[in-house]
């Protein structure tokens, strides 16, 4: 038996096992084993950037089915500083989060965020967005982060390409993510950790499929479409994953990387994809944006002032059994911090009881309903 973090893992139940429990159609589910538990899929990650799910207590998200959370390499390398958190006995223990962790490579903020300076094949030469500050990561350095955190699943450091970008520049970056993925598996020695490589491309079908090629031709617990959400077409986006989500590894998990809204994720599941994440439920929530059964809903809108109905009579969140429309409106309209914590805790339900449905619904051989009925409700959303 090894104890990670309180968690134990025996012999026979290794971090990384996978195992696909249904399919209807393309659509899965499957359970992966990490050090920290099981995780089942579909599902959908909660993003704590910086070491905190905005607005949520630790016991709050797995008390509304929260299996594993994202960190952001990048954030909490520039504060406090992966070794600070190491020595404070990893990430896990830091913000007091017992499950299974996710963290990207950082390489989509250092190339969103920061003011780059130098890509190459080494590396990329970048300043801080906090203080301007000179810095350097590279894959090698990317995994001392992850590791030093402590992440159940760790991503290999990519080149993100903005969209759209020059065919050549498409294929050149394609070709040093791989050599990247190669030189990230060398130097990612934490065994209770597992590598997923990112698969890029562009909006290219012959590209991203000659990605998935290169990529998986390298063994790895798991593999991710990256380079979405960078301000593509989101019809193509459906219509590229709907292809490639098929064709990766059957015996390994699938992660659409910052996709998206209940209805990208509902056509995604269908396209095969088993893990998501996105900061949309966390930060629409604080702008006062609500997912509902019934269609989103903007609470500050004048209509909400003396509605006594909850916010989703079909949800059983926190927020929905307690309170009002009027009540959530009147705590945004006046600027209230209770605002963005129920506001969040009934966005992060709704994904969460999303995917949950999802499971059973493939489970119980129910799935192309529970699809069809999602999609007449997300449709005009």
């Amino acid at each position: 038996m090894v104890a990670v973090d309180g968690h134990h893992l025996s012999d026979t139940d290794k971090a990384g096992a996978f195992s696909v429990l249904a399919t209807a159609g393309n659509a899965r589910a499957c359970r992966l084993t990490t050090s920290h538990g099981d995780v089942e899929t579909p599902i959908f990650m909660p993003v704590g950037t910086k070491g905190t799910v905005k607005a949520m207590l630790p016991e709050e998200l797995k008390e509304m089915g929260s299996q594993i959370i994202l960190g952001n390499t990048y954030h909490l390398h520039l504060r406090p500083g992966e070794k600070t958190i190491a020595e404070l006995g990893g990430l896990h223990k830091f913000m007091n989060w017992h499950g299974p962790i996710l963290t990207d490579s950082g390489g989509f903020q250092v190339f969103s965020l920061s003011d780059l300076n130098k890509i190459s094949e080494k590396g990329v030469e970048f300043r801080s967005h906090i203080d301007g500050s000179k810095l350097f990561i590279s894959p090698e350095k990317s995994m001392e982060i992850q590791m030093d955190l402590g992440a159940d699943i760790i991503m290999a450091f990519d080149e993100c390409l903005p969209h759209p970008s020059p065919k050549e520049k498409i294929l050149e970056s394609m070709a040093m993510t791989k050599r990247w993925l190669i030189r990230s598996k060398e130097a990612m020695t934490r065994k209770e950790s597992l590598l997923f490589g990112i698969v890029q491309g562009g909006l290219d079908l012959e590209l991203r499929m000659k990605s998935l090629e290169d990529i998986t031709s390298v063994e790895l617990p798991g593999y991710a479409l990256g380079g979405f959400s960078v301000g593509e077409p989101i019809h193509l986006m459906h219509e590229l994953v709907k292809v490639v989500g098929p064709n990766m590894p059957k015996d390994k998990p699938r992660y659409l990387m910052g996709v998206g809204t209940p209805l990208d994720l509902v056509l995604m599941v269908d396209a095969g994809i088993d893990m998501f994440d996105c900061v949309m439920p966390t930060r629409v929530a604080r702008n006062g944006n609500l997912f509902t059964w019934q269609g989103k809903v903007s609470i500050k809108r004048t209509e909400y002032r003396n509605d006594p109905s909850p916010l989703d009579p079909e949800c059983s969140c926190y927020t929905c059994k307690n309170y009002s429309k009027a009540y959530l409106r009147h705590l945004f309209m006046s600027g209230e911090i209770l605002s963005a914590r129920l506001n969040t805790i009934h966005n992060l339900h709704f994904y969460l009881d999303l995917m949950a449905k999802s499971r059973v619904a493939i489970k119980e051989g129910k799935w192309e309903e529970f699809r069809d009925f999602c999609l007449t409700r997300f449709i005009k959303q």
